[in-house]
């Protein structure tokens, strides 16, 4: 994974409620096991509708998504990570998440940011009315507009993950050391308990 410390650019206002993974990726696009190629299918229905907010050419490779409550849930689905980063997407601030895309967001570097209902409506209000650009610092929890300057809780293992550019298995690779020396003086106790 790339470090990330701080998220700069444009929001993306798709003002919906309850976007499940396969309004994300429908379920016939899940054809392969790699991450790759998910993004030119995300939002298919939803790009029938030629006023949908991802027709809009200004928002190609924003990096930021704000979106209504209960994002992500539905059928558990990693593809659907997969398909809104390779949009460009590495940051989704809404009022709610399901608790499965979470999990599936973290193990792949994407951020999510809850903020409060009030928040939302002023965020998704600017971002329609003129082009928003949001600052997000992840190392101070601080999201900045030009008008808003909100805190945001991230968990500390993955604000750790995201800043220093490591997935799970990373991290357990750069503590190999420790883990050496932990099964060492495991196997030292059982020589000892046994003799």
């Amino acid at each position: 994974m790339n470090t990330i410390k701080q998220i700069n650019g444009m929001a993306i206002p798709m003002n919906m409620t309850d976007i499940d993974t396969d309004i994300i990726i429908p379920a016939q696009y899940l054809t392969s096991t790699s991450q790759k190629g998910y993004g030119k299918h995300a939002f298919t229905r939803l790009k029938t509708d030629p006023d949908f907010v991802l027709n809009q050419n200004k928002y190609q490779g924003a990096p930021i998504l704000i979106t209504g409550s209960n994002f992500g849930c539905g059928s558990s689905r990693e593809h659907a990570v997969w398909a809104i980063k390779e949009l460009g997407i590495q940051a989704i601030i809404a009022e709610s998440f399901a608790d499965i895309f979470t999990n599936n967001a973290k193990k792949n570097g994407l951020l999510l940011i809850k903020q409060n209902k009030e928040t939302i409506a002023k965020l998704m209000q600017q971002a329609e009315s003129d082009e928003l650009i949001i600052n997000i610092d992840i190392e101070s929890q601080i999201l900045k507009t030009h008008e808003i300057n909100s805190a945001f809780h991230i968990e500390t293992f993955f604000k750790h993950c995201l800043i220093n550019g490591l997935d799970e298995l990373d991290y357990l690779m750069s503590n190999i050391n420790l883990i050496s020396s932990y099964k060492k003086q495991q196997e030292n106790k059982t020589i000892f308990l046994n003799s």
